[in-house]
């Protein structure tokens, strides 16, 4: 399938720059949405971490409710809530009084894994429960946004009858499977964990069984993006994720550096070599670039819907990479197509 068939979306993790404020951050986040949206983007996705220096996104669905109410159009929702750190009683409340207040526009993604370190996760995880009960809580999720059943006891209030539309999140290939036996949508984590993506989205595909959520297969593929004007300023701007990602892998804080002339003398060889693993889907330069680097990414898998992060450190250097981003589909604009 090729690129201007697919929808375009969005994944925000709330980036601080090193010096910035949370508030200053979201300010930009609502900016950046709303810009999408302008564009035509479909969906905007905020992930959910915790204890990480540079990442704001830690109450998720607060987030959602945020950008929902600043935006008009957009499906706005969590890429994703990661369920062992959250009874699903409680997402449940928490998306049904979303879709409640914004009906038609929220989506769930769910993952299984914490989203932090060990220390932290304990700290979070209610019971001492992790990713073994992932299957069972997605299904109370489902019964728990689902119809009122008769005798039924446990009530998500709101929440019951809304149907928000719940999507499997996944880096491997677990999910992927979970997600076809419960003939519901699924979302690749390419922008972190590229290395699985084909085999993920196969698998999902092939073993897909139709359910009463979904007719069809519905698999949607995350990739990292530099878009820029050139391909020589996407090269620079890009050297503020390059910084990110190492200081990633190194247990450093996650803030967002201005980009530099080159990385030379910042990693060695084995670090150079992770972070460019860890982006090896990145789309990186000008329209023109970007799109002949989507043609021959859409040439190894087959996907419904593309979703980018794109980071840089510039708020209008950010914003202007979605004009250039929508600028490789016909007419300039984005295609929306909602799954609800």
């Amino acid at each position: 399938m090729s690129y201007r068939d697919l929808p375009y979306s969005l994944l925000e993790l709330a980036s601080v720059r090193e010096g910035d404020s949370v508030g200053r951050t979201l300010a930009n986040s609502v900016a950046y949405a709303q810009h999408g949206e302008h564009l035509g983007f479909n969906r905007f996705w905020l992930a959910e971490h915790h204890n990480m220096e540079g990442i704001s996104s830690s109450a998720t669905s607060v987030l959602v409710g945020h950008i929902a109410g600043a935006t008009k159009t957009l499906r706005v929702g969590s890429g994703g809530i990661m369920l062992p750190n959250h009874p699903p009683l409680v997402v449940a409340e928490q998306f049904g009084t979303l879709e409640s207040l914004y009906p038609g526009r929220i989506d769930l993604g769910l993952g299984r894994a914490p989203g932090t370190d060990p220390i932290t996760s304990r700290a979070l995880r209610r019971e001492h429960l992790g990713a073994e009960q992932f299957p069972e809580d997605v299904a109370k999720l489902q019964q728990l946004l689902g119809p009122l059943q008769p005798g039924q006891q446990i009530k998500a209030i709101p929440g019951a009858g809304t149907n928000v539309p719940i999507w499997l999140l996944g880096s491997s290939l677990y999910s992927a499977q979970l997600a076809a036996q419960r003939g519901l949508p699924y979302a690749f984590a390419g922008h972190f964990a590229p290395r699985l993506y084909r085999e993920a989205i196969h698998l999902y595909r092939s073993q897909f069984q139709p359910s009463d959520t979904l007719a069809r297969p519905y698999a949607m593929l995350a990739v990292p993006a530099i878009p820029a004007d050139t391909d020589e300023e996407a090269r620079f701007l890009a050297t503020t994720s390059y910084q990110r990602i190492l200081s990633l892998f190194r247990g450093q804080p996650l803030w967002m550096r201005p980009p530099v002339e080159s990385m030379n003398g910042l990693w060695n060889s084995g670090e150079k070599a992770g972070v460019q693993d860890f982006l090896s889907l990145q789309l990186l330069g000008s329209t023109d670039t970007i799109r002949q680097q989507l043609d021959r990414l859409l040439e190894s898998v087959e996907v419904d819907e593309l979703m980018f992060t794109i980071d840089l450190y510039d708020p209008e250097k950010r914003r202007r990479a979605l004009d250039i981003l929508a600028a490789t589909r016909p007419e300039n604009r984005t295609e929306k197509r909602s799954l609800s």
